[in-house]
């Protein structure tokens, strides 16, 4: 029970590696927070925590709207009283080589995962100096290490997530809040769904542990920097990808 009577908000948390990182949470005696733009994902999730005796309440929240996190972030101290861990996962794709990516691409995903991590992190950080402390934990990738082909805007929001991330260390550990990311490697989730299997065979060849990555692989990351057994780490960035940038 390493997160025994702490209050999570996962974005994203609806599905893939969210879905993960709150089912995990939940069973380490958290009480989490269950963000999605999809209300029926947030809801099958905190269903499924519940059931399993867990607390959790499931939260509509679009994080590129600031009106929305707001009221988001209002409901969760409503509901818990406040905000221990911030777990900044929601994100989309939206892959065109750069001469091809329109600027609605190009946009909306600078919206969504640079702009939002930064809305939700700013609305989070009064509750966590409030109770002593916190850990924010933003989703980046290895593409923001390393860049990925037709993926400028994705890489872009994801270097851009890193040095957030850098940046919020300095600024808020005196406040008691540390903050780092994980940068998941190819990882099982719907997001690659359409990624075509010839594509998915190279990416396993070029892997060392030679499979991709597993939504539970992702979530013990984040289980490990939200937990006290990393009370001196921040500023780090985890890469958990199968040593795939070797």
């Amino acid at each position: 029970m390493r997160l025994k009577d702490k209050v999570a908000l996962v974005t994203g948390g609806g599905q893939g590696i969210g879905k993960s990182i709150a089912l995990t949470f939940a069973r380490e005696g958290a009480l989490v927070a269950v963000a999605d733009i999809n209300m029926t994902a947030a809801q099958a999730v905190a269903a499924e925590i519940e059931k399993a005796g867990g607390q959790a309440k499931a939260i509509s929240i679009d994080v590129s709207r600031s009106e929305s996190v707001d009221a988001a972030i209002q409901a969760i101290s409503n509901w818990a009283g406040g905000i221990d861990i911030l777990v900044n996962n929601a994100g989309i794709t939206r892959d065109a080589r750069m001469q091809k990516m329109t600027e609605d691409q190009f946009d909306s995903v600078i919206s969504v995962n640079l702009r939002g991590v930064w809305l939700v992190a700013k609305a989070c950080v009064p509750l966590m100096i409030a109770r002593g402390g916190g850990s924010i934990i933003n989703a980046a990738s290895i593409v923001g290490l390393h860049g990925n082909f037709g993926q400028t805007n994705y890489v872009a929001t994801k270097a851009g997530v890193i040095g957030m991330t850098k940046t919020w260390a300095r600024e808020l550990g005196s406040s008691g809040i540390r903050v780092n990311a994980v940068a998941p490697g190819f990882t099982s989730t719907e997001m690659i769904a359409s990624v075509p299997e010839k594509v998915i065979e190279t990416i396993r060849e070029k892997t060392p542990l030679r499979r991709l990555g597993k939504p539970e692989d992702m979530a013990n990351a984040y289980l490990f920097l939200a937990s006290d057994e990393s009370s001196f780490i921040t500023s780090q960035v985890l890469a958990v990808d199968g040593g795939l940038i070797l």
